[in-house]
């Protein structure tokens, strides 16, 4: 189960329904069974007191991962909306593709790829190039 929560941010129009479609084909595509994962929507400031806290990391991040998997895909993902709406800009993506994006990472980690290193790194690019076109575009 997907549940999304605020912290110190205003309310986004998301489905829950729609990212656990998503997230489930994610975890279906690396063989793996989605769990519970819960989205924190946070400010910068929030995230940084998070990444002090628990990483003893000083700087502002896009996102935290706390991972819970066992038997299932689970964990917290910790988002920054100051960061999203940030790389956007400098990525030159829409908020809602920057956003996906840093969801689609946050659980390609509970899956267990990693970007400490070049390689990682290049690897997680590439697994989240493939979550994105899993996503199935909202019907209006």
């Amino acid at each position: 189960m997907v549940e999304i929560f605020h912290e110190d941010t205003n309310d986004l129009d998301l489905d829950p329904v729609e990212i656990e479609t998503w997230l489930n084909k994610v975890c279906v595509a690396e063989d793996k069974e989605l769990g519970d994962v819960n989205i924190i929507f946070c400010s910068d400031n929030y995230l940084l007191e998070l990444n002090i806290k628990h990483l003893e990391h000083y700087y502002y991040t896009d996102i935290i991962t706390f991972d819970y998997s066992e038997e299932t895909i689970s964990g917290d993902l910790f988002i920054s909306i100051d960061r999203v709406k940030d790389n956007a800009s400098s990525y030159d993506v829409s908020f809602s593709e920057e956003l996906n994006r840093v969801i689609a990472h946050g659980v390609l980690h509970l899956i267990g790829y990693g970007d400490k290193s070049e390689a990682e790194a290049a690897i997680m690019r590439i697994k989240e190039s493939e979550a994105l076109k899993l996503i199935v575009p909202r019907e209006t």
